[in-house]
């Protein structure tokens, strides 16, 4: 390839002709001194009276991608890569080609001295979310130091902010630990409702239950009135069912428990006759206490 091109130029220096390609000026000399920029074409160049192309400057966007190490304010190493997009100005061929000698270096250089002027005035969390004003800091900078030297800065992108792999690795645990409170404080507050709908069921259960009960013992009571006209009587079989109902109720809900209860017809006759005796003296106690009166004291 550089064999072909030193071959073309040769014959082109033999022939006194020099070709410019599309988006490129020629920088013509005549005996080392400057003498005009070319545009594309092919242009007459007779080497016998010392006109000669010196170089080839190319006007098309060019991009360099620097990669800055810096510190952010509060003392977080992390590396800024910014994507700078520049070309030469051809009305200013001669300050591009003759003024700098290395554009890409020179950019590089301002880029680096813009970011590390700015990012440790931030901190981690601010050069993340300020990347665009990172960004127009550097294009205003490069803008006005390249224009000097005959180039453009067409933009310029902050492309990436990688912190340190341990400062990383750090924000991605402090991060899962926030979203794991998070979904304990979710769970505990669903099982809270859990909880609450549950009690609410259970209470609205027992009372419909204690309802139906009421109920059942009113239908008996009223059942039984009809024939048997001894109110002693009625109440004897009340608490009889009462009692084979709560027998029942312990040996469903007492699981592995064991308990001993005195079981025969005698002993729902003691219980009925319990319950009676202690109707008939709160009665009478309420009967003869006057009203306001209490037990003696010594």
């Amino acid at each position: 390839m550089g064999g072909a091109s030193s071959s073309s130029s040769a014959v082109q220096q033999a022939l006194c002709c020099a070709c410019v390609e599309q988006s490129t000026v020629a920088m013509q000399e005549t005996c080392g001194r400057f003498d005009a920029a070319l545009p594309p074409g092919c242009h007459f160049m007779p080497w016998c009276v010392g006109r000669r192309v010196a170089g080839r400057l190319s006007l098309r966007v060019q991009q360099l991608d620097v990669r800055c190490e810096t510190k952010s304010k509060d003392n977080v190493f992390v590396y800024v890569v910014a994507s700078v997009q520049y070309r030469a100005l051809e009305d200013r061929a001669y300050d591009a080609f003759y003024r700098l000698s290395n554009a890409r270096e020179q950019i590089q250089a301002y880029v680096f001295d813009v970011i590390r002027a700015s990012v440790p005035n931030m901190n981690l969390d601010q050069v993340f979310e300020q990347k665009n004003e990172v960004a127009k800091a550097v294009e205003e900078e490069l803008a006005k130091a390249m224009a000097l030297y005959g180039y453009e800065i067409v933009q310029t992108l902050i492309v990436d902010v990688v912190p340190d792999e341990v400062v990383k690795r750090a924000m991605n645990e402090i991060n899962a630990a926030a979203r794991l409170r998070l979904a304990v404080a979710e769970r505990a507050e669903a099982e809270k409702v859990q909880q609450v709908k549950r009690a609410e069921g259970e209470a609205e259960a027992k009372h419909l239950a204690g309802v139906g009960v009421a109920r059942q013992r009113q239908a008996i009571v009223d059942g039984l009135r009809r024939f048997v006209p001894d109110e002693k009587s009625v109440m004897d079989m009340v608490l009889a069912t009462q009692y084979f109902d709560t027998m029942r109720e312990i040996g469903v809900a007492s699981k592995a428990a064991t308990v001993f209860v005195p079981h025969g017809p005698a002993a729902v006759h003691d219980v009925a006759a319990q319950v009676r005796d202690g109707v008939i003296q709160a009665a009478s106690h309420h009967h003869h206490v006057p009203a306001g009166a209490g037990p003696s004291s010594r």
